[in-house]
């Protein structure tokens, strides 16, 4: 309880933005803006154009500062939005009105560079034909004519060479409304037709959904699936169409299927407990509904396809009463709820069908039976869609941490010990060669996966089922997260083989951390020395390994990781050489985030679909006889939207049909600019591979300077201090550990936190770490080498448009003015200088704070590291773009709002402790911007409503009670600063929509 009111002598606090006391929260709502609203806003704007004062005063002062080093013009441009606040001369009002013309022009620039990302203005030509009617034209000219020319062709386009995997990774940083809206006005050509629903948006909030559940990201992955579909069918057809002119009398005969479509939304369970195996069930049996609904809705109604679509419906309606036992998300059901839904699976299992066989034979005979072209076409169209996916709307991943293969293995071999130790690889690998020889296939049931408590044994006893009794048409991929001995990749095929499902399991080591990286060929040099493993692979036909960009970009830098994995791309093909495994396909999962700190290309889609599957790496294992399958993912909101709607997901698949078939066209038939370098020729051999040694140094010192920085104490403060508070939750991933104190848990190492918070803490402090440090001292240490390299080498001048990206949504100026907020020193200077009596008290009040946070000298050393090597990046590279002045401003506004914040924090009454928290651990949360948290504890420590008990004869005489309320303190203190906040949050959406992605 509070010790006292606050004293008449004592500093009034800074005062509220000016309104009336009601004021709306910045948060926009969801209802169209009412017509009053617009009329006062364009008042306001004949007025006064704040925007255009703004940029302006940001222009001037980064100006001013080329002449004046010693002053930082984001800090210039925050003191003086501050000072028109404090008098009155930007209100809330007026403070709204500039976010939502920010955000509109954010959402603007967002649809254009969608649009131009994935190439649709290219594909809006009139008169020509569509991008994929022209890419299947050009693959059947590419093929000679002669005998067996049919063949080759059916061999070239009948097998799946590359399969869009979306992904729920916790990036969710828009609302779903707002993305649907960029989406549709990505997909018109014309401006003024984008305006409005760009308007629409930007009446919006630019923050994430406020709860986003596992059914919502499934449900959002569901509809870019669902468009992919569609677009995959017209490329499809458009195959059909060209092999029909080639081929009158056999094009029927074709099942082209070259691209997929998967999801591993619901079936990842890599560091999580929240998803029941009921929930993967249920998500698949929907994924099953939705290729039964496909089929009815496209096949043609002739009498010809009458047994399929009786068969297709009779097993949609099985499906629908299986779906009706399934328990609901987030539902803990009893275990007579689970029997139910279990004898459910059972009983429809026959009449749901589950192998895409009879299916496919009953499209067959419909083909056989139409009467015209266009009706077979449509039935072959379809029949190229269960092919590739089975019975299913996307091929399922399922996922899982080494970690969790280990502990469930553990039970039944004797060793001490951890796998990943060196002095124990040799004995894991032996004892568990020694179960491989002896084990046998045990009986899965639901009753044993429902009573299973180890998770890997678990999630493999539920694929088992889903083969069983959902769709067995496929082998599923089993990705395993930290693989960092083979050990893992062995324990895993005996987990597959005790549930008899080994010849149905694609079993995918993830590699990502550096030690994976680095140790990967041994990884699979050690599994390979296994006979087990061997046979495994030739009875499947694929080996299938997945690289991570996340984890690797954090800890070695984004462009060191590249040269890692290229690295080991390439030694992967080696290996298969050396194996004698030239005869079996090599798929490669890219999984990659959408910015470009975890592996997304800036460029375009052709670029980035270049950069992840290098040329040269590409025609080695063409030398090599290996066959290809390129996998890429596309992760929440930003990835989704290039699937976000017909026309963007008509492009999307257009450019990953023409990167598939690139090396497959006649030169003359190439495209002419796929290396998409500046030149108009690339050189035959790229000379990145020819200095071997400048690439291994070059990438070597970024990856030394890297790991540095991530063990640097200062970059752990400035990722950790309020860096977290600064972004929204973005999916459902559970949240944050909390400390024992309360409040978010301090990170002393970024280890501590996930990569994609990492990663959008950085675009959020205006510095792009992982993207841009090392290069500098990199390029510093050959420079004339790397302008060469830049000019002349087509993969290098791809990776090195990461850098350009980060450059131009970076500066740092912005992160100083972060890091200066956090030195006691600045605000204890400002103090010395300021008029305002009551605002030296909040200043030395705050310097206080943060010298007991003492985070400045950490804070001032990691600058000192950043700023050296942006010297040495910006004398290699001078060319380099720098932050928009509007992006600039967004970071000036909120870097006002939160000192803001800090002034009226400073005011906060004193107060008992409660719970062993004081008024100064409160401050030090504010500082850390734990708003929520703070707001919440003095909802409770100073109540707006009088105590209940009041009044109330409890039959004794009264004790002590507190019989005030703080109305005051609400309205002038926690009010303005939960309005504030809701403002810094909104500026981070904008931000997001400024960088070009969340995470």
């Amino acid at each position: 309880m509070p010790l006292e009111e606050p004293r008449s002598g004592q500093a009034k606090p800074a005062a509220p933005m000016s309104a009336h006391p009601a004021a709306a929260p910045a948060r926009p709502t969801d209802r169209a803006i009412d017509a009053r609203d617009l009329t006062r806003d364009l008042a306001r704007d004949l007025e006064r154009d704040l925007e255009s004062e703004l940029l302006d005063l940001v222009a001037r002062t980064r100006e001013q500062a080329s002449e004046d080093p010693f002053r930082n013009p984001v800090l210039a441009v925050t003191l003086a939005i501050t000072r028109q606040l404090d008098r009155d001369e930007i209100g809330e009002a007026d403070l709204d009105a500039l976010l939502a013309t920010l955000r509109r022009r954010a959402l603007t620039a967002r649809a254009e560079r969608l649009r131009g990302y994935v190439g649709l203005d290219a594909d809006a030509s009139a008169g020509e034909p569509s991008p994929v009617a022209d890419l299947a034209n050009r693959l059947v000219a590419a093929v000679a004519r002669g005998s067996g020319d049919f063949e080759a062709f059916r061999d070239r386009v009948g097998r799946t060479a590359f399969a869009a995997v979306f992904t729920a990774h916790p990036t969710f940083g828009m609302a779903r409304a707002v993305a649907e809206l960029i989406a549709r006005a990505a997909s018109l050509a014309e401006a003024d037709r984008r305006a409005p629903i760009i308007g629409e948006a930007a009446a919006r909030s630019t923050r994430p959904d406020p709860q986003i559940s596992l059914d919502d990201e499934f449900e959002q992955a569901c509809v870019a699936a669902n468009h992919g579909r569609a677009a995959i069918d017209a490329f499809n057809g458009a195959i059909l169409d060209a092999a029909r002119a080639r081929w009158p009398d056999r094009w029927t005969e074709l099942v082209p299927k070259p691209l997929a479509i998967a999801s591993w939304v619901g079936c990842d369970t890599d560091g999580r407990t929240d998803i029941g195996w009921w929930d993967t069930m249920r998500y698949r049996l929907i994924s099953k509904r939705m290729q039964f609904d496909r089929l009815l809705r496209d096949l043609p109604d002739i009498p010809a396809t009458r047994v399929v679509r009786e068969l297709t419906a009779g097993a949609r309606a099985a499906v629908e009463r299986q779906l009706a036992g399934a328990p609901l998300l987030g539902t803990k059901p009893s275990l007579e709820a689970v029997h139910r839904f279990a004898l459910a699976l059972i009983i429809e299992r026959e009449r749901a069908q589950t192998d895409a066989g009879p299916i496919l034979a009953g499209l067959a005979a419909a083909i056989g039976a139409a009467e015209t072209d266009a009706d077979r076409r449509a039935i072959a169209v379809l029949r190229s869609g269960v092919a590739a996916h089975g019975l299913s709307n996307a091929l399922p991943h399922f996922r899982l941490n080494a970690s969790q293969i280990h502990n469930a293995v553990r039970r039944v071999i004797e060793l001490e010990g951890e796998p990943t130790d060196a002095a124990q690889r040799r004995s894991h690998l032996s004892a568990i060669n020694t179960l491989l020889n002896d084990v046998r296939a045990v009986p899965v049931d639901f009753g044993a996966l429902a009573a299973e408590r180890a998770s890997a044994a678990r999630l493999m006893m539920t694929i088992t089922q889903i083969l069983k009794h959902v769709d067995g048409t496929h082998p599923v991929r089993f990705l395993i997260a930290e693989t960092e001995t083979g050990y893992t990749l062995l324990a895993a095929l005996w987990l597959a083989r005790h549930y008899g499902i080994s010849d149905r399991l694609e079993i995918t080591p993830l590699f990502e951390t550096a030690s994976a990286l680095e140790q990967g060929i041994r990884v699979l040099d050690d599994a390979l020395r296994n006979p087990h493993w061997r046979a495994h692979l030739k009875r499947l036909g694929r080996l299938s390994v997945q690289f991570g960009y996340s984890d690797s970009g954090r800890y070695v830098g984004q462009l060191a990781a590249t040269f890692w994995i290229e690295r080991l791309r390439l030694r992967i093909t080696e290996l298969m050489v050396q194996n004698g495994l030239s005869d079996i396909e090599l798929v490669i999962f890219d999984t990659h985030g959408e910015s470009i700190g975890r592996g997304a290309h800036p460029t375009s889609l052709r670029d980035r679909l270049a950069y992840l599957a290098p040329e040269d790496s590409r025609q080695r294992n063409a030398r090599a006889g290996i066959r290809e399958r390129l996998e890429s993912s596309f992760q929440g909101s930003d990835g989704y939207l290039m699937f976000g709607s017909p026309e963007l997901a008509g492009a999307s698949v257009a450019r990953i049909a023409e990167h598939v078939f690139a090396d497959a066209l006649t030169e003359d038939d190439a495209f002419a600019d796929y290396a998409l370098n500046d030149r108009a020729a690339a050189p035959a051999t790229d000379p990145i591979y020819e200095e071997a040694d400048f690439a291994a140094e070059f990438f070597r010192v970024v990856r030394q300077d890297m790991e540095a920085l991530v063990d640097d104490r200062g970059y752990a403060a400035l990722l950790g201090t309020f860096g977290p508070s600064l972004i929204d939750r973005t999916g459902s991933r559970p949240v944050a550990r909390q400390s024992d104190g309360g409040g978010p848990a301090a990170i002393t190492h970024p280890r501590q936190m996930r990569a994609i918070p990492n990663n959008a803490i950085l675009h959020q402090l205006g510095y792009l770490a992982n993207s841009l440090h090392g290069v500098g001292r990199a390029a510093h240490r050959a420079p004339e080498l790397f302008r060469h390299m830049r000019q002349n080498s087509v993969r290098f001048s791809r990776a090195f448009r990461l850098v350009q990206h980060a450059s131009s949504v970076g500066d740092l100026d912005v992160m100083r003015a972060y890091i200066d907020s956090l030195d006691p020193a600045v605000w204890l200077e400002r103090a010395r200088r300021t008029r305002r009596e009551a605002r030296r008290d909040e200043l030395v009040t705050i310097a206080a704070a943060l010298e007991r946070l003492n985070l400045a000298p950490d804070l001032r050393r990691l600058f000192g590291r950043l700023t050296r090597d942006g010297l040495f990046l910006q004398a290699a590279a001078p060319d380099l773009a720098t932050m928009s002045t509007r992006l600039a401003l967004l970071h000036a506004i909120r870097l006002a709002l939160i000192h803001r914040i800090w002034f009226l924090a400073a005011h906060i009454p004193s107060f008992r402790p409660q719970a062993g928290l004081t008024r100064e651990m409160l401050l030090e949360r504010f500082l850390r911007l734990d708003i929520d948290g703070c707001l919440k504890l003095l909802d409770e420590i100073f109540p707006v409503t009088p105590d209940p008990t009041l009044g109330l004869n409890f039959g004794e005489p009264p004790g002590p009670r507190d019989v005030g309320t703080y109305e005051i303190e609400h309205n002038t203190l926690f009010g303005p600063i939960r309005r504030m906040f809701e403002r810094v949050r909104e500026i981070s959406g904008i931000i997001q929509h400024e960088v070009g992605a969340f995470g």
